[in-house]
This record gives C-alpha cells, sequence and structure tokens, in this order.
C-alpha cells in the first residue's frame, strides 16, 4: 500500500479515475477517524490500482456501522469512476461492490429538500447502474451479482 512519501501516479489507474480523486480537497473533508481526509486519497489510488484491502480499508474512514462520514460522497464518486472505467478483477470486484452496498445501506441523513450524504452516495450510484446491471457485475448467483443486485434493490427504494 502507498504511504505518504508517495506521489498519486500509476499506469494502472485510467484517467478518468485519477481526474475524479483530484477533483476533491480532501483535506477539507472530516473523516470517520476524526482526522482530515486527506489521507484517504492514497487509499482511494490503492483501491483504483486494484487492491482490494484498500477498499475494506475505507471502513471507519467514509462509513461505520449504519452512519456515513463527509468523504463519503466523494469516495462514491471515486468508487464508480472505477466501475465505469471497467471490470476489474474478481477479488477487487467483490471488495468495490461489497463497498458500495455498506454506503447504501448507511442510515439517510438526509431530508426530502436536500440530498445530504446518502442522497449524494445514492445519486453517484443511480447514475451507473446501468453498468453495474449488466454482466460486469458477474455471472448470475455469483457474489459480485449479488451484490449489484443488492445495490440495484437499494436504488431502487430510494428512487
Amino acid at each position: 500500500m502507498r504511504g505518504k512519501e508517495q506521489p498519486l501516479g500509476s499506469p494502472l489507474v485510467p484517467d478518468g479515475v485519477r481526474e475524479t480523486i483530484a477533483r476533491y480537497d480532501w483535506e477539507s473533508f472530516v473523516c470517520g477517524c476524526g482526522r482530515s481526509a486527506g489521507h484517504l486519497a492514497g487509499t482511494l489510488w490503492d483501491a483504483a490500482e486494484g487492491h482490494p484491502a484498500a477498499y475494506h480499508a475505507l471502513e471507519g474512514h467514509i462509513f461505520a456501522r449504519s452512519r456515513l462520514w463527509p468523504p463519503a460522497p466523494a469516495a462514491c464518486a471515486v468508487l464508480m469512476a472505477v466501475w465505469s472505467a471497467g471490470p476489474p478483477r474478481l477479488a477487487t470486484r467483490e471488495a468495490l461492490l461489497w463497498t458500495l452496498l455498506a454506503l447504501l445501506n448507511s442510515e439517510d441523513d438526509g431530508t426530502p429538500y436536500e440530498a445530504g450524504l446518502y442522497g449524494q452516495c445514492a445519486a453517484h450510484v443511480r447514475a451507473g447502474l446501468p453498468l453495474l446491471r449488466g454482466g460486469r457485475a458477474g455471472r448470475p448467483g455469483s457474489v459480485s451479482a449479488a451484490y449489484a443486485d443488492g445495490i440495484a434493490d437499494l436504488i431502487a427504494l430510494c428512487a
């Protein structure tokens, strides 16, 4: 995994993902761990490179139990950019879909008149839903397909 001293750069990360990570001022978010979320850029970069553990490492930073933390919508945008760039290998695909499902299983913190963290995450996922429903998720009955079905069900509930 990436240390603070290493710059963010890799031929494994598509330009669209690189741009999405760069779009956000990670230092301006308060992370679930209590620090600024600046350290999440490296974790998201590792996730984009295909390290499954990086997705699981987001727990406690962008979500914990059923609560979302302020960097969740920006992180969700990065996760959807990774998915949109092409289906990752199996272990990475399962970790990415697990993380999206965990985000959508969190409590809605918004009101009918504002998106809130949950609504922003759901909007990012909803925009990429056609790609989640296709064959990219995996064969029917697989863990990936079950996660994708759960994500689609949750998006349908909040529509």
